[in-house]
């Protein structure tokens, strides 16, 4: 197939993006698929064909280095021409991964890999994905949403109901990934600061109970049937799984399988699954789960709709000891992105 790959984007998770798209590429390619690489720089403007070459080829680390050479252009023309068979964004967080470039493809009538326009809004909200998680009765770990406006006008009452949640607390942004602007709180005094790092990222905040618990997680892959991986279980070699640990150091420990018995197993892919149709995802996702050490009750901590596809990103690895080697992965999700395209009512 003839795939446009789309990376890079607005978002603070730009380079993670941009290394992303070098891992997709060199197996498509290596699989016998044909790539036209397209660069979005962090203002959204959109490389010529040689400049995104330049960019996937490691010439030059940030894309908007690269277009600072041309000014770029607001929209890349191939996309208006019947030039590939679909498009695989490998864009995380705003702007590529919360429904604003689904929507262009459904515009446009591109077959694309992943999930549509609410399901990408969804997930990509860590507040409202909680919320339709509650009104189904399915368990998450108890929050304090905080807004900008309400923290800039009295925060005390917040403070006062975040702290009652007890310590430790994670801050994060509701719209952003990659761990980029979580802070975990050990102690009140941080916990304005905290507050204040989160509102760089987003103008609503997510303040969480901490649970003394396993990180669990499944990457799930299909449309109306989707399947479960092996669950994996992370390690992290930080205080907690950060975006150091996820993108950086690779100091992390993933133990695949995980160390579940066969009941617990089944539970937590058949918990993840859930979570895939609940929240309307196709294609892929990596569900995010905790399990309590103490009461081994499970949690559903976030879903990502695309995950990172690095050397060391769990969702390829975990597919990878379920059976299904990147290469063999990729061709599963383009067949999956134009079955749907072109029969939606049977995927």
């Amino acid at each position: 197939m003839r795939v446009a790959l789309i990376f890079g984007g607005r978002s603070r998770e730009h380079d993670v993006s941009i290394v992303s798209a070098r891992s997709v590429a060199t197996a498509l390619v290596g699989g016998g698929h044909q790539v036209v690489p397209m660069a979005i720089d962090r203002q959204g403007l959109w490389a010529t064909d040689a400049e995104s070459r330049r960019v996937l080829d490691g010439s030059g680390d940030r894309t908007d280095q690269v277009l600072a050479v041309t000014g770029g252009l607001r929209l890349n023309p191939d996309l208006l021409k019947d030039s590939f068979d679909l498009v695989f964004p490998v864009l995380h967080g705003p702007f590529g991964e919360d429904g604003t470039i689904q929507g262009l493809f459904e515009m446009l009538d591109l077959p694309y890999v992943g999930s549509g326009v609410a399901a990408s809004a969804l997930c990509m909200d860590k507040v409202r994905t909680k919320r339709v998680l509650v009104s189904e009765g399915l368990p998450t770990a108890p929050w304090v949403t905080v807004s900008n406006h309400a923290w800039r006008a009295d925060p005390e009452p917040l403070r006062r109901r975040a702290l009652d949640l007890g310590l430790p607390l994670f801050v994060k942004p509701s719209r952003m990934g990659s761990s980029v602007g979580i802070t975990k709180v050990v102690g009140a005094e941080i916990l304005d600061d905290a507050v204040e790092m989160a509102l760089r990222h987003d103008t609503t905040v997510l303040i969480e109970q901490g649970l003394e618990a396993r990180e669990i997680e499944i990457a799930v892959l299909g449309n109306a049937k989707p399947q479960a991986s092996v669950p994996g279980e992370i390690v992290p070699g930080n205080d907690f799984y950060s975006f150091e640990d996820k993108y950086v150091d690779d100091t992390c420990r993933l133990l695949a399988p995980a160390p579940l018995d066969q009941a617990m197993t089944a539970q937590v892919q058949e918990l993840a699954v859930s979570v895939f149709d609940l929240l309307g995802c196709q294609g892929m996702a990596r569900v995010d789960l905790f399990l309590e050490k103490t009461t081994e009750k499970i949690w559903v901590n976030e879903v990502n709709t695309i995950p990172g596809f690095t050397s060391i990103s769990m969702y390829p690895r975990l597919w990878s000891l379920s059976g299904l080697d990147f290469p063999d992965l990729l061709d599963e999700l383009l067949n999956l992105a134009i079955k749907r395209h072109d029969n939606p009512r049977e995927s």
